[in-house]
């Protein structure tokens, strides 16, 4: 078993997680100041979502230089240091690689607006017709209404999949293949454990068959894999890959592609069943997961820095999702929901639980998402996903300890905070860490099989994962199973 089948991963914000004294926003520093609370909590994995050089209109996936760091955030020393900090504490780090598009601001994109003919004039994807590629999906149907879009200045369309301000680079280019290949050396060469690669299904686009998990695609999953086999055999490989479940495991492949990729399609089948008070959805996506080959791991997670996503659901279970948990439209993003896992329980405890129990228990390694272990809120006033991506809690001051100044960024949202729950023994943060304990204490968590087990209640999802029998009660009334009895959205990891 590889070190990744049983860590536990922590998803933090540099700019939204902790400032340096008074600064306005968090910084590479500041993430160091918490690297003590994060090994309490029990956490093996830090994984910083982008902290590149960027104008930030898509909060950092939008990379204007692969080689630098935010100035707002620090210094490469200081990177440097966290990677030295989390290793002297025998916690791992990896971070965001958005391999698919760059800022529009990118010295490549510019240089390829302004000369067509030179070395990078052919780094994007760029054409004449803005009809072509009409089977690939405009992704963010709210914002943009094609994946086509003009420039005076070059006198072409270029392709995005996602924002106008993110182009596509185009994977046709060997330069812009070996270029993936430099910026994977520059920075694990500083030390990550790890890699996500954010959007790895959309790097190639063909005539009447689109543009997501092309073989082309597929085949340069494998170039990087083998890669990263050959010079850090001990990194992980994360695929940020929502597609249906025959395709997410196309980047799995035989175990020659990706070590891990993110559990898109059994997470919005969570709140489905809880949205109906039925497991059956759940057991039903369970059983639609082949097995994993030797070496794979899932990465399993409730919330994360985007929206509730529901790209990946028919019409009728979507809108039962918005009847469910979007109150109000302006909370949507996309086809998504921009909330934090506490207000999407609607402020019950016993349902954040009940999501965490599950996050520990079903097959793949856990992820959190920062403030999630203390029922942090959102601002719904906030557009886009900023939402969800607003300053950490940590203490009942001014401005909640993030910063002695006010967040120039995005505003505290108040309502609880580290510091209020730590030393309560009842309440949740010490409950999600007791969990992150107890899963430790059961490392077959980690590998072994999962499987179902029928409960006689439709309400109650049972499965068993190793030594342990897993029981979920997605309903607001208590059930009694004989052995154990399941109070209103109760759950229990019971001997086998």
């Amino acid at each position: 078993m590889s070190w990744y089948h049983n860590a536990v991963f922590y998803q933090a914000l540099v700019g939204s997680f902790k400032a340096d004294g008074d600064k306005e926003v968090g910084t590479l520093r500041g993430v160091i100041d918490k690297l003590d609370y994060l090994q309490w909590l029990g956490v093996d994995c830090l994984w910083l979502s982008p902290f590149y050089a960027s104008p930030l209109r898509d909060d950092g996936y939008d990379i204007a230089d692969y080689y630098s760091i935010h100035p707002d955030y620090g210094t490469m020393e200081d990177f440097e240091e966290l990677i030295a900090q989390l290793h002297r504490r025998g916690m791992r780090i990896m971070t965001d690689l958005a391999l698919n598009h760059t800022s529009s601001d990118h010295p490549w994109f510019q240089a390829s607006r302004t000369d067509p003919t030179g070395p990078y004039g052919d780094f994007y994807v760029w054409g004449d017709d803005p009809e072509r590629y009409p089977e690939i999906r405009v992704i963010f149907t709210d914002v943009e209404t094609s994946n086509w879009t003009w420039d005076d200045q070059r006198g072409q369309y270029y392709f995005h999949r996602f924002y106008s301000h993110q182009p596509d680079l185009n994977y046709d280019n060997p330069a812009v293949q070996e270029e993936v290949f430099k910026i994977l050396s520059f920075w694990m060469d500083k030390g990550l454990d790890g890699l996500r690669l954010d959007a790895i299904a959309y790097l190639f686009e063909r005539d009447g068959l689109g543009g997501e998990s092309l073989p082309e695609t597929i085949e340069f999953v494998e170039k990087i894999r083998s890669f990263m086999d050959t010079h850090y055999p001990d990194a992980v490989l994360i695929a940020e890959a929502n597609q249906p479940p025959a395709e997410t495991m196309q980047f799995y492949g035989k175990g020659e592609r990706f070590h891990m990729v993110f559990n898109f399609p059994v997470m919005p089948r969570l709140y489905q069943a809880l949205a109906l008070a039925d497991a059956t959805p759940v057991y039903s996506i369970l059983d639609e997961l082949p097995a994993l080959p030797d070496g794979c791991q899932w990465g399993t997670f409730l919330r994360n820095h985007d929206e509730l996503t529901l790209e990946m659901v028919d019409d009728d279970v979507r809108e039962l999702m918005y009847e469910a948990f979007l109150p109000d439209d302006e909370m949507r993003a996309h086809v998504g929901i921009a909330r934090r896992l506490m207000p999407l329980m609607n402020g019950d405890r016993r349902k954040v639980e009940l999501m965490f129990s599950l996050l520990m228990t079903l097959p793949g390694a856990p992820f959190i998402y920062y403030g999630d272990e203390i029922g942090m809120l959102d601002d719904t006033t906030l557009p886009d996903r900023y939402a969800v991506r607003t300053p950490m809690q940590w203490d009942d001051s001014e401005h909640s300890g993030f910063s002695t100044k006010a967040p120039s960024r995005l505003p505290v949202v108040g309502g609880t905070s580290v510091a209020a729950q730590l030393d309560d023994a009842t309440s949740l943060l010490n409950t999600v860490r007791s969990m992150i304990a107890e899963r430790h204490a059961h490392p077959d968590l980690g590998t072994a099989p999962c499987e179902p087990v029928e409960t006689g209640e439709e309400a109650v999802l049972g499965y068993q994962r190793g030594d342990l029998l897993c029981l979920h009660n997605f309903s607001d009334r208590s059930i009694d199973l004989g052995p154990v009895e399941l109070g209103p959205y109760g759950y229990a990891w019971l001997p086998a």
